[in-house]
């Protein structure tokens, strides 16, 4: 009897310590599992902010209902900024076809033209098919670069022009992307899949230049030499 109580009481033992390991490891993994994924959920978060472009600038109407589907605040600021590009991406194309010593520079000029003539074309006809008020004139930034290159001679010209224009449409990537991701509006994602193409186009010839100053692209560099 005693030999059997023992023998019993052995094997209870293993069993309480096996099931003590059990647990430790269940519970070990369950960290292991939790700490990994809140990291990474904050990375993640943090990679999604960086990603995302600058809030459109909201002109107070909301969203409007239209033929074409619902129409937001950032659709209206995305035409508007297609047709502002035009406005001084146009002029600064043609001077280049007129100023540039450089094959590259000179065929840069002439997608500059060709691409913003249609997609000004269109901007306009998305403009008012949707009831969409477009600028008539460039920004005051955008009359002060083109007015930087106009004051510039020879390479320091086709630096700039490259820069300056290389620079733009870098920044108008994300935009563009975003809003050809989310709009619902047939009209404005048919907009932002021709600039998509053209703008990357033109991102294209710029780099074939050979006169961009990949380091001076940041927001926190002057884009002027």
């Amino acid at each position: 009897m005693r030999r059997r109580n023992t023998r019993g009481w052995s094997t209870a033992t293993r069993y309480s310590i096996a099931s003590a390991v059990v647990i430790t490891a269940l519970a070990l993994t369950l960290i292991a599992l939790l700490v990994p994924v809140d990291k990474f959920g904050s990375r993640a978060t943090a990679a999604t902010a960086a990603a995302t472009p600058a809030p459109a600038d909201d002109d107070g109407l909301g969203t409007v209902s239209t033929a074409f589907g619902p129409l937001t605040a950032a659709d209206r600021d995305f035409v508007r900024k297609v047709r502002l590009a035009g406005l001084w991406e146009l002029p600064a194309g043609r001077q280049a076809q007129q100023r540039g010593s450089r094959p590259a520079i000179r065929t840069a000029g002439d997608h500059l033209v060709e691409g913003h003539t249609e997609l000004d074309r269109q901007s306009i006809q998305v403009g008012q098919a949707l009831g969409i008020d477009l600028p008539n004139q460039p920004s005051a930034q955008q009359q002060d670069w083109l007015g930087q290159m106009s004051r510039a001679k020879g390479e320091e010209y086709e630096r700039l022009f490259a820069q300056l224009l290389r620079r733009a449409h870098g920044k108008v990537f994300s935009l563009v992307a975003a809003i050809r991701n989310q709009t619902r509006n047939s009209m404005v994602r048919a907009l932002a899949t021709s600039a998509n193409t053209t703008v990357l186009d033109h991102i294209t010839v710029l780099e074939a230049t050979g006169l961009v100053d990949f380091d001076g692209l940041s927001d926190n560099v002057p884009p002027t030499k």
